[in-house]
């Protein structure tokens, strides 16, 4: 491929999927276009021109082959979004029904702010859950899963145990519901993140440059699913890392991964997807939440 469509693919493939998609969306919530079915679309043309810019342009060609992973990474995704859908939009329209004396969203407040509320407040939830998932031991057998794959791309972003989906996603959402937040504004952000969360799994050879210190974006997450877990226990935040900051976990691993490689150290772990949906649920040991997982010196 010549330099420049690789230079191209490199530097625009985030600002114009990512950003055309959630740009699409945003003009539909503006223009009170129903969020069904048109975000879940939107956020289907987005995964489906990233899977084809992999295939371009890899981050690494072996990732691209099959590792007995396709079928249940298509299946944890069609189940993940299906759950975090009807989750989102069933706590969101009980949130449409609070009544105006006590409802606390600024619902008077320009759109674009309100869906960086709804933003803030669900991305804090989910690094929350995400870090806890990582240290208590119940919970970090559901996260397992997420973790298990021994490749990172484009479905990657979705494997996860439905249970552990809700977990994820349910305190922003309860908040959220509390306070009254429009249900459009949270379906719009929820496919906003879709489109950001396989870019951040993707195999494909793209850099946002210096925004990697804002965006949880693949070069800086892919050191986050490393095998050796001792060292990478950071970059938690699902979409912003200014919660890594905050809370000191953030690595700006960019360029460091080299031929570590990805996944659990339990090499038996189950690849079919029923059975990694029933082994959390299994009384058998595991990778303790209590491993040493502090930063080593780089």
């Amino acid at each position: 491929m010549p330099t420049f469509f690789r230079c191209a693919i490199r530097w625009m493939s985030y600002p114009l999927v990512f950003g055309g998609s959630a740009a699409f969306m945003i003009w539909a919530l503006y223009t009170g276009v129903p969020s069904w079915p048109t975000t879940p679309l939107v956020a289907a043309v987005g995964l489906l021109v990233i899977a084809g810019l992999e295939r371009l342009q890899p981050f690494r060609e072996a990732w691209l082959d099959d590792h007995q992973d396709t079928s249940t990474d298509l299946l944890h995704m069609l189940v993940n979004l299906s759950v975090i859908q009807f989750t989102a939009e069933i706590l969101a329209k009980l949130g449409d029904a609070v009544p105006a004396s006590v409802r606390l969203f600024p619902i008077e407040s320009p759109l674009w702010l309100q869906l960086a509320l709804v933003a803030a407040v669900l991305d804090l939830s989910l690094y929350a859950m995400h870090r806890i998932s990582h240290r208590v031991h119940w919970l970090w057998r559901f996260h397992m899963i997420h973790h298990s794959a021994e490749r990172l791309y484009w479905m990657n972003g979705e494997r996860r145990h439905p249970l552990h989906a809700a977990l994820m996603a349910g305190p922003g959402l309860v908040v959220l519901l509390a306070s009254g937040a429009p249900s459009a504004v949270v379906a719009t952000w929820f496919g906003i993140l879709t489109v950001h969360l396989a870019f951040q799994h993707s195999n494909l050879d793209y850099s946002v440059g210096w925004l990697r210190h804002l965006l949880g974006v693949a070069e800086i997450h892919r050191w986050h699913h490393k095998r050796d877990f001792e060292d990478a226990q950071v970059n938690f935040g699902e979409f912003l890392t200014v919660w890594d900051r905050l809370f000191g976990t953030f690595y700006d691993s960019s360029g460091k991964l080299g031929e570590a490689e990805v996944g659990l150290h339990e090499k038996d772990y189950p690849k079919n997807y029923f059975e990694q949906l029933i082994d959390p649920l299994r009384p058998t040991s595991a990778r303790p939440a209590g491993h040493d997982y502090s930063l080593k010196d780089e």
